[in-house]
């Protein structure tokens, strides 16, 4: 299944604003509270089915790369 681009989303209209996996209705804090949890990619993947396993990724290497590019600044 082909990634969605962009990879996030934001809505007035889905979850008051808050940044979710495109073309769902899963806010990208869940992947980040899950893991912050100790819990695994897998467990949040089962816990939410509309959401790929590239997907996750992808918006994971997102992540790694803004946090890479912006490492002086934090």
């Amino acid at each position: 299944m082909a990634v969605p681009k962009p990879f996030i989303t934001r809505s007035d209209n889905i979850l008051s604003g808050a940044p979710v996996f495109a073309r769902t209705r899963v806010p990208i804090q869940a992947l980040i509270d899950y893991l912050e949890e100790g819990d695994t990619l897998d467990s949040f993947l089962e816990d939410f089915p509309s959401v790929t396993r590239e997907h996750a990724i992808a918006v994971l290497e997102l992540a790694k790369e803004s946090v890479l590019t912006h490492a002086d600044s934090a």
